[in-house]
Parts: structure tokens; C-alpha cells; sequence
């Protein structure tokens, strides 16, 4: 509590003042920024207690500014338990969010797909998750001081944005398939043998973030939407070396059309 005190009061100090929208970028996922009008950036690791991004294309910035007429303020880049954090460093930044005054949490991130319907390319609206990380961020002392200990997970996407970006995408005509997202810890990518595994408990796409973010927020009561950019995929059967590069070169080809859905949604929700 004393560090989430401590980063806040950092934080309008340095002008971050009563955002009303929360958005975590996730792999390749930048280009946003652009349709913003940006009034205050901050690295992280200057932000009091706030972790370090130790991979090379998360950029690592905390950002406060205007986006289709509301106050914003935006992760430029997150935290992975792959990085040595602990769930409660990666989940720490939803806190701060939170209390400098959010009141929807906009989330994105790069996934591979594993439902062979959908392809790389696509997006994903993720109506469902299933927890690989082998732990929960509210599993430490005191969790009760945050909210309650025992956070019902039976819808932790918040139905009417979702139902919204739906809506968006189908006015503009972007595909946009829906599915349950696995979270797994990472780095290494799925042998084949998982990626069986993971279609056969009902996963439809698999990614090393998100999901710790999702039970926070549901934690604080704070309504939710993510969107994945699927950057490959994930056939068992036809399974190929995966690089990198060509997952970030994937996350750009998909990102304009997750910033149409972004833009109109923060452009119709009410706060």
C-alpha cells in the first residue's frame, strides 16, 4: 500500500491527473500512440517502485494524454513472469492505473493461434481464459486490504464492451474472431505436444501475458476488454520454426485495424 501511495502521488506530480481510460500495449503494439495527443511521458524506470522492461520491443513508458475526447493514460509496453517478476510486479501498473482514477482497462496483446479456424493476421476478442502461470497475483498477505480475497471469474470480460467492439468490428469490416486465451509462463515457445494439449482444453489462442492483469482488474471491480493480434500459428501437425521478427512484422500488419477497434470504443463507452 505504502508503494502504490508513494507511485501515485509520483505520478500526479509529474501531471497524470484523473485519466478516465486504462490501455496496456502489448508485443509490436505501439503504433496507437500515433492518434494520441500525448501530455506527459515517463519512463519506467524513473516511476518509484514501478518494475523495469527487460525486453527489447517493449519500449518501457508510461503515457498520459488524450484520445478521442477522454483522458488516457498508457502502457507503452508490460511485464512478464518470464522476466524474473513476481505476479504481483507484472499486476503492480493496474494498481497505480486504477487509483490514478480509471474506470475501463483496454488491453492488448500478441498471441499465436492455436483454433486452426483462426489465422495469423486475424484478431482475437477474448471472451475466456485459462490461468497456465502456475499462480494468482492476489495469492500474498493482506490481499483482503485490496478487495476480496475470493474474486468471482464467471465473466471477467466485461460483456458490454465486448459486445461494443463486436459491434465496431462489424461496421468496419474487420475479421474479428472470439475465443479463450491461454496464459502460459514463457518464454520458450509450445512443442507440438502442447499445442495439442492446449486445443484440447479449449484454448484458442496462447500468449505469456494478460491474464494476470484480468484478475486484478476484476480484483478492483474494474471493467475489462482485451484483444489479441494473432501473429502465427500453432498446428501441431505443421508446426514451423517460429522468429520473433516475424511475429513483431505480423503484430504490425494486424495493428491498424486494433486501433479502429480502440478508437471507437474509447470514442462510445461512458465513464
Amino acid at each position: 500500500m505504502r508503494h502504490i501511495e508513494q507511485t501515485v502521488k509520483y505520478l500526479k506530480n509529474k501531471g497524470f491527473e484523473a485519466p478516465e481510460v486504462g490501455i496496456i500495449l502489448g508485443t509490436g503494439l505501439g503504433k496507437l500512440l500515433e492518434e494520441v495527443k500525448i501530455l506527459e511521458e515517463v519512463s519506467y524506470n524513473h516511476i518509484p517502485n514501478f518494475p523495469t522492461a527487460t525486453v527489447e520491443f517493449h519500449k518501457g513508458h508510461l503515457i498520459y494524454g488524450e484520445l478521442e475526447g477522454k483522458k488516457v493514460v498508457i502502457m507503452q509496453g508490460r511485464f512478464h513472469l518470464y522476466e524474473g517478476y513476481s505476479l504481483q510486479d507484472v499486476t503492480f501498473p493496474v494498481r497505480i492505473m486504477h487509483r490514478l482514477g480509471i474506470k475501463k482497462l483496454l488491453v492488448s496483446n500478441a498471441s499465436g493461434a492455436i483454433n486452426p479456424e483462426f489465422k495469423k493476421g486475424e484478431l482475437m476478442l477474448i471472451d475466456d481464459h485459462i490461468n497456465l502461470l502456475g499462480g494468482s497475483p492476489l495469492a500474498f498477505k493482506g490481499v483482503s486490504q485490496y478487495g476480496e480475497r475470493f474474486v468471482d471469474m464467471s465473466c471477467p470480460y466485461d460483456k458490454q464492451m465486448s459486445e461494443k467492439v463486436e459491434a465496431i468490428a462489424k461496421q468496419n469490416q474487420i475479421k474479428l474472431n472470439k475465443g479463450v486465451y491461454a496464459s502460459v509462463l514463457g518464454p520458450q515457445l509450445e512443442t507440438r505436444a502442447e499445442y495439442r494439449m492446449l486445443r484440447t482444453i479449449g484454448a484458442d489462442a496462447v500468449g505469456m501475458s494478460t491474464v494476470p492483469e484480468i484478475i486484478v482488474a476484476n480484483h478492483l471491480k474494474l471493467p475489462v476488454v482485451a484483444v489479441s493480434v494473432l501473429t502465427d500459428e500453432g498446428d501441431p501437425d505443421n508446426l514451423e520454426p517460429v522468429d520473433i521478427k516475424e511475429i513483431i512484422a505480423m503484430a504490425a500488419k494486424a495493428e491498424p485495424n486494433m486501433i479502429v477497434l480502440f478508437k471507437e470504443l474509447i470514442k462510445a463507452i461512458k465513464v
